[in-house]
């Protein structure tokens, strides 16, 4: 195993559609998958809040590469197990065409609830992402971590972009699924957090006053897990691609990595005000990595792509610590290459046929996995 000074325990969540492979719609499958699934994968694929999605999980790791062998594994057997029912597994934000409305909610209490709750909001959440845990054991670092690390939120999300399309229309967003998800309260970028105390203090108070029964309906681009003693980050959409994927997991961790390294020696990462970052996140979602992030220090818009290369400039000297310099170096090629969604507006160009986008994201999720 790669050398790991940090020791950092990881786990990431993605949530994947159900495809009819000749209609490509959302097929309503997830049960007919779990029935034969749950012998081959166990407990590291569970329902979603439509019946045309399914989650897997990795459980925890101690690597990148771990996380990776997990990810691939669970792909494979996935597709395996649809094939064998003459469906597809299909990593995106959204899926190109298929109407939100047309779509039946998965029949446990924790989606029925949420529903009743949300309404309209809760039946559009056709939205795939992914998920990552990193184990921070001290509380008060861990939100220390939170209110740092949010500034990199677009950043991350811009690199992940991946659902352009929305009921067959051309959105013009690069994240689509973002704003999908923003319709629910309490999501976006967190606020800064003083202490654990003072989110506890938070949480009290939204319980009382019935505004969330439980912590996991806070549900900010990254949070505290309500589970798990680890930061959550939830702000990018599903990779298509597992090597786009896994380099984006790298990004996360070398950020917390480096940040705790400035922490050690008294040092951190400038906190900026949410209302800042959240501009920023916009333009993540509307131009994925062709437009421009406020460089808030210099107080000047600078290309996307030229930020996220100083990113990775930022990180250089923790990713040998981490074992983790080939993962991260693919970050490279989807500056170079384009991301899924730069990819899906590609394809449709040249062909003209919105059936073709998901022909190729099909393809792509099980690229290196079969």
């Amino acid at each position: 195993m790669p050398k790991n000074s940090y020791n950092y325990t990881i786990g990431i969540e993605e949530e994947y559609q159900i495809v009819d492979p000749v209609s490509r719609e959302l097929s309503s499958a997830v049960e007919l998958l779990l029935h034969d699934g749950k012998s081959k994968l166990g407990t590291q694929i569970t329902t979603e809040m439509m019946q045309c999605q399914i989650e897997m999980g990795t459980k925890v790791c101690h690597s990148l590469q771990e996380v990776k062998e997990q990810v691939i594994t669970i792909r494979s057997g996935l597709n395996e197990l649809a094939r064998d029912k003459g469906l597809r597994i299909m990593a995106a934000g959204t899926h190109p065409f298929s109407k939100w409305n047309e779509q039946n909610i998965t029949t446990r209490a924790r989606y029925l609830g949420l529903e009743i709750e949300n309404q309209v909001l809760a039946r559009q959440l056709i939205i795939c992402g992914m998920h990552m845990h990193i184990g921070i054991e001290d509380k008060d670092v861990r939100v220390d971590m939170m209110n740092q690390l949010r500034y990199f939120c677009p950043h991350l999300l811009a690199l992940s972009v991946s659902s352009p399309f929305w009921g067959g229309y051309d959105t013009g967003l690069q994240s689509y699924r973002s704003v999908v998800f923003e319709r629910l309260p309490r999501t976006g970028i967190p606020p800064t957090m003083r202490s654990w105390s003072a989110y506890q203090e938070y949480l009290d108070v939204a319980t009382a006053t019935k505004a969330i029964d439980e912590p996991s309906k806070i549900r900010w681009d990254i949070r505290l897990s309500s589970k798990y003693p680890t930061l959550e980050f939830r702000v990018c959409d599903v990779c298509p691609n597992v090597d786009d994927a896994i380099a984006i997991c790298g990004l996360k961790i070398a950020l917390v990595a480096k940040l705790m390294k400035l922490r050690q020696n008294n040092m951190q990462w400038r906190h900026y005000r949410k209302e800042l970052i959240q501009e920023n996140k916009w333009r993540a979602v509307r131009w994925g990595l062709d437009g421009k992030l406020i460089d808030f220090g210099k107080r000047k818009e600078i290309e996307a792509k030229k930020l996220i290369f100083e990113l990775l400039t930022f990180v250089d000297d923790v990713l040998d610590d981490l074992g983790i310099r080939e993962e991260v170096s693919h970050v490279h090629n989807i500056l170079t290459g384009g991301t899924s969604a730069d990819k899906q507006h590609d394809r449709y160009k040249e062909t003209n046929d919105i059936k073709s986008v998901v022909d190729m994201l099909i393809d792509e999720t099980m690229k290196g996995i079969e």
